[in-house]
């Protein structure tokens, strides 16, 4: 989304961000003693010199309470709410070489003036507090979840009054709304846009249902981003009845208009659990869906949606998502793009296709030297920066092999972290790699997600396990990096080697990772997942590397629960070999049994993300990159033909598509 934001207003397309100005971030991750360690991360501490805070424009947002129908004005009213005042605080979102300056809005929480009469002040401060104060609560628990659902509908319900205000500044009324705005629902968090347009229409703007459908329908598009089931919402009617009665009439016509036309279950809004869809909410009343890479819009079609593609097949496309040149080439590898640019001119700036005039000297020695040699001091900058920030001693020289990303089964770490101890075995019964490789992870896990967390353990008791044996350390070096964010990804893309991508098949909607490590000259070793599919088109098979089953093939063990994991370890003495090695004496001595121990049934067991299922020909294909790193004249070709083939990653790529098949601003 910061891509995006950047991209329009560098396109001079008018829009606008809406969002939760939270007190604190994600969280800030420690490592201590081989686990992750969250403290807050208080990013506001010391103030935020480019908001701007607008009082003036503050909206009030009602919760709780009750609704009952009014018999005289035909309308629902709502009762006994409780108010908290939403303050919005404007950032600038300034664009590249334009005079177009867009705002990103952040909806800050505050004690309204209506302060409930039944409620300690204290006890409401804090609850008013509370919507603002973190990123993502923990939603293991009743409150957490509460939490959260009053989150969404805080900042939807403040974005939508000054869209609405900002329209009949300009035209008299909201007849042409539609016309004249487009709000995007970022996937299905900002969902509860629906309904509550739609209740502002009827009940404030005096509309009939009819017409209040017809704008909303009209206004409102979708983007889809995965395919996970806990990140398409399913909101059950008891928690909306409680924290936002208001909406609950206006769903439940919603869901009665979809099953009168539609008798399939499977696209109801809400089930016969009581459970409300917020996707399907989105599909049924909106007017676009898009995926975000070529597979993951098929996969939408042809499977996790395909019932609503048969109903609505003009509503779906694809969108690939994209990056902004202007953060991840110009700003965090300044020498690089200097290079391109005395190559082939700055044109490439403003149309990012113009990279691929790199392909002229995809054979010239001196050039691809070139970037082997910037390639080079990016290494050595970040061995500076690691040694500087965790006193970590790491061979510039060695294979810098590098994952990077939130730690979720499905982006597979564990898969990766196999291949080290695969690689430490060898190294320890003497076979020695040809040259030394720095496996560098970096990943924060939620706090609630207990094997994720496990996962990380295992990496840092890898970590401990090849710095501290002098047979190994200097061959292999299994490296955490610590809180990893936007800055320490910006010292990391522009060093790496090898990109690795590993996703299960399917299951990756897009990644944009990946994006930003091509832009910067890594090979990828990937699944044919999300955009790795566009990325090896672009580059050719012979740039890139690829492994694993198809994403039909994993679709269909789903489908027919045909794989198991305990088959693959009891079947292959090596998938054996290095599972158990989990738990083996040396780990135990180093680590937790019990989060070894965990991580070590879940794979022999359950294994939801089928990591045994890959490992073997990930390890031998990952061989192959290692020995085809040592011909260096033919590794800088790949290096520039991926940075040639980039182009169509631009964040300002994707926004153009949107603005042409959607938002037609």
């Amino acid at each position: 989304a910061a891509c995006f934001m950047d991209s329009l207003a560098s396109l001079s397309y008018p829009a606008f961000g809406n969002t939760i100005r939270y007190e604190y971030g994600l969280f800030k991750q420690k490592i201590e003693n081989g686990y992750q360690v969250e403290v807050p991360d208080q990013w506001l501490k010391l103030g935020n010199m480019w908001e701007v805070r607008k009082p003036k424009h503050a909206v009030d947002v009602k919760f709780w309470g009750r609704v009952v129908w009014n018999e005289e004005t035909g309308k629902w009213d709502h009762i006994d709410a409780e108010c908290v005042k939403a303050v919005p605080y404007d950032m600038p979102i300034v664009g590249n070489d334009t005079t177009v300056t867009n705002t990103l809005r952040l909806w800050s929480s505050e004690p309204s003036d209506e302060i409930p009469s039944n409620k300690d002040f204290r006890q409401y401060a804090q609850e008013v507090r509370d919507i603002c104060q973190t990123l993502y609560p923990d939603d293991s628990t009743l409150a957490g979840r509460t939490l959260r659902l009053k989150q969404q509908y805080f900042f939807v319900s403040a974005g939508l009054r000054a869209i609405i205000k900002n329209h009949l500044r300009v035209y008299p009324s909201l007849s042409n709304f539609h016309e004249k705005n487009v709000i995007q629902l970022n996937d299905t968090h900002p969902v509860l846009v629906i309904p509550e347009l739609m209740r502002i229409l009827i009940d404030e703007y005096d509309m009939d249902w009819d017409e209040a459908w017809h704008i909303t329908t009209q206004t409102c598009a979708y983007t889809n981003h995965t395919i996970l089931a806990e990140a398409l919402e399913k909101w059950p009617l008891d928690y909306l009845n409680e924290v936002v009665p208001q909406l609950v009439p206006i769903i439940e016509k919603l869901d009665a208009k979809a099953k009168e036309k539609y008798k399939d279950e499977s696209v109801a809004i809400i089930d016969s659990q009581d459970r409300v869809h917020m996707a399907h909410m989105d599909i049924h009343y909106g007017f676009s869906v898009n995926g975000v890479a070529a597979l993951h819009t098929d996969i939408l079609k042809n499977s996790e949606l395909k019932a609503f593609y048969q109903i609505y097949p003009e509503k779906f496309n694809n969108k690939t998502n994209g990056i902004t040149f202007r953060r991840w080439l110009m700003h965090c590898n300044l020498e690089l793009s200097e290079y391109i640019s005395s190559l082939i001119g700055d044109s490439w700036k403003k149309d990012s296709s113009k990279l691929e005039k790199l392909l002229e000297y995809q054979n010239d020695t001196k050039v691809l030297n070139h970037f082997l040699k910037i390639k080079q001091k990016n290494k050595q900058k970040l061995c500076m920066h690691l040694k500087e920030k965790q006193d970590l001693d790491i061979d510039p020289n060695s294979i810098f092999d590098i994952q990077i990303k939130r730690l979720h089964e499905y982006k597979r770490q564990q898969l990766n972290a196999l291949y080290a101890i695969y690689k430490y075995k060898q190294i320890k019964s003497g076979q020695l790699p040809q040259r030394p490789i720095t496996m560098i992870f970096g990943a924060k896990a939620a706090p609630a997600y207990t094997l994720a967390k496990d996962i990380i353990h295992l990496i840092l008791c890898l970590q401990k396990l090849t710095l501290s044996d002098p047979e190994v350390s200097p061959y292999l070096k299994v490296i955490m990096v610590e809180n990893y964010n936007v800055t320490e990804a910006s010292h990391l893309i522009p060093a790496c080697d090898i990109s690795e991508q590993i996703s299960l098949a399917s299951k990756e909607a897009s990644g944009t990772g990946n994006m930003k490590f091509m832009l910067n000259g890594a090979v990828t070793l990937g699944t044919m997942d999300g955009a790795n599919v566009e990325i090896c088109n672009l580059v050719g098979k012979d740039n890139i590397y690829i492994f694993g089953k198809s994403s039909q093939e994993v679709i269909q063990l789903y489908e027919t629960s045909g794989y198991h994991s305990d088959q693959y370890y009891d079947n292959d003495p090596l998938i054996q070999n290095l599972v158990d090695f989990i738990i083996s004496k040396e780990m135990i001595r180093i680590g937790d049994p019990e989060n070894l121990c965990r991580l070590y049934k879940d794979l022999i067991s359950k294994d939801w993300f089928m990591t045994l299922l890959d490992l073997k020909e990930y390890i031998a294909v990952k061989e192959n990159v290692m020995a085809d790193y040592e011909d260096r004249m033919n590794w800088a070709g790949k290096l520039l033909i991926n940075t040639a083939k980039a182009g169509y990653f631009s964040s300002d790529r994707t926004i153009a598509e949107y603005n042409r098949d959607i938002w037609k601003l």
